[in-house]
């Protein structure tokens, strides 16, 4: 029997075959993989953040309403409007940007709240900054037309608040805060390259760019910043005119300048380009509409102010007599120093009526809010108020004195009103007897005649009360047991007393005189 000369282990065969099968098999799951992940990538939502500061609960809640309206919020049968959680410390909710057919998702939109700028609040702020959301990063700062008289110094204290937090980043968090300024400085600016939404610009011919001019981008915080305010009418409550209006704006845009930031003022009764401002901000941009955004400086109850827009020459022609470079330097200085105190505005809605610790401090020389403050006053408060100058009238809360003080101070109190009284009621005895003696004196004794002895009534009067006085007293004792003392005879005082009224009272009669002397 010959051997096979083609004989084969089958041993290897089934383990080459093996080998090459499973090289298919992870070819095939690479490739599942990778599709799938490019689809899952392709579906992937863009995360964007907001963090909005300021207002009061209420505010914020109507905030977000006009951002996620006009059917940018989904409100379906199977699907419910995200919640806004906002009552306690650093709220947060979301919202989803549909494009304009209401069909596609562009973006989702996380929204971080916080109503107070109170410094123990920047620990809640600064996990939300890393390098890979500075990018995608806006803050709001919201302002109410309740207390306009109060907006530099709520300005001043959250980019204080702000400017704590972004010292404490990490060095990469700050190297992506540097790229976002760097090319925020030239987005929607005129003759620029770029839009605001961050889509290339085209360029028309007479277009140049325009370098920075004073004032401007010279107190970047490092993310971009939207300040936008609930304009009610103020002519009515307190009798605002044109004027009073123009000088806000101005020193809002002076203070905002420094910053590249935005303004709008916002209205719940009226359209606004609040969403085309936000959105394009973020970097969010619809393929199927194109939603330009214009400037506004003359409707006071429509300003909108992009960023990369404003100047100072822009500043000083909407009304003349405002001084731009000392309203800016004194900014500079506000924001170049320590956190003030935090203090307590009033605020509607959750929230109302809390208090934070507030320290008096000296407002440095020259500053801005001190400027505003003196041209921009609460009408409404009465004279005192107003008279009281550098005292902070919106505080709420005034520090409490010490218990056993308050006390011993109320006790010496009520011993002086004590002996007041004491005093007063001794005065007015002393008045009621001199008053029955004037009375007396002025009147004289009445005497009548009896038998033709003159009697004194008032002194026969006495004598019964002494005599009735002397028979009711006890008896004294007698010196000898045995022997008994008589008893004294009673006289019957009421028969006398009787019979000498009866005398009073008898009218004259022949014989008998009765007068008075």
């Amino acid at each position: 029997m010959t051997a096979n000369p083609n004989r084969f282990s089958t041993y290897t065969s089934t383990s080459v075959g093996t080998g090459s099968e499973g090289k298919k098999d992870d070819q095939k799951k690479d490739m599942w993989s990778s599709m799938l992940d490019s689809v899952a990538s392709g579906k992937r939502l863009p995360e964007k953040n907001m963090l909005v500061l300021g207002g009061s609960v209420d505010s914020q809640r109507e905030f977000v309403e006009a951002l996620s309206s006009n059917g940018q919020r989904r409100n379906t049968d199977g699907e419910n409007v995200p919640p806004i959680a906002n009552s306690f410390a650093l709220g947060y909710t979301y919202y989803d940007v549909l494009d304009a057919d209401q069909e596609d998702i562009l973006a989702r939109i996380s929204l971080h709240l916080l109503t107070s700028p109170a410094p123990s609040f920047a620990s809640l702020i600064k996990p939300l900054l890393t390098p890979q959301s500075i990018s995608n990063t806006l803050i709001v700062i919201l302002l109410d037309w309740s207390q306009p008289w109060s907006w530099m110094r709520q300005l001043r204290e959250w980019l204080l608040l702000l400017r704590s937090v972004l010292l404490s980043l990490s060095p990469e968090c700050k190297e992506a805060m540097e790229e976002v300024i760097s090319s925020w400085r030239e987005r929607g600016r005129t003759g620029g390259s770029v839009n605001l939404d961050g889509t290339g610009a085209v360029a028309t011919e007479g277009d140049v760019a325009l370098p920075l001019g004073p004032g401007e981008w010279e107190d970047a915080l490092g993310l971009p910043l939207c300040v936008s305010e609930r304009i009610d009418y103020l002519e009515k409550s307190q009798s605002w005119k044109e004027e009073k209006f123009d000088l806000v704006l101005q020193y809002l845009r002076t203070a905002l300048l420094r910053h590249g930031a935005s303004l709008i003022y916002t209205a719940p009764t009226m359209m606004t380009p609040l969403q085309t401002l936000i959105h394009a901000s973020l970097g969010i941009r619809s393929l199927l509409k194109r939603s330009p955004l214009k400037h506004n400086v003359i409707d006071r109850d429509k300003i909108v102010v992009p960023p990369n827009w404003d100047s100072w020459g822009k500043i000083r022609v909407l009304r003349d007599g405002f001084d731009v470079e000392s309203v800016s330097e004194g900014w500079s200085i506000d924001i170049n120093q320590p956190a003030p105190a935090v203090k307590s505005y009033a605020t509607n809605g959750v929230g109302e009526g809390e208090t934070h610790e507030s320290h008096e401090t000296s407002e440095p020389e020259g500053s801005a809010v001190v400027m505003y403050e003196e041209h921009v006053q609460d009408t409404s408060l009465d004279t005192l108020q107003l008279a009281q100058g550098n005292q902070d009238t919106n505080k709420l809360e005034w520090p409490s004195v010490d218990t056993q003080a308050f006390l011993s101070n109320q006790l010496s109190r009520l011993e002086q009103q004590k002996k007041d009284d004491e005093k007063t009621i001794k005065e007015n005895s002393f008045a009621q007897v001199a008053t029955d003696d004037i009375i007396s004196d002025h009147i004289g004794p009445v005497q009548f005649n009896m038998g033709g002895i003159q009697v004194d009534a008032d002194d026969m009067v006495q004598r019964l009360k002494d005599r009735q006085a002397y028979g009711q007293s006890p008896e004294p004792l007698a010196l000898d047991d045995d022997t008994q003392a008589e008893p004294a005879p009673q006289v019957d005082t009421v028969t006398l007393a009787k019979f000498f009224g009866n005398l009073m009272n008898r009218k004259p009669g022949s014989g008998e005189t009765l007068g008075k002397t």
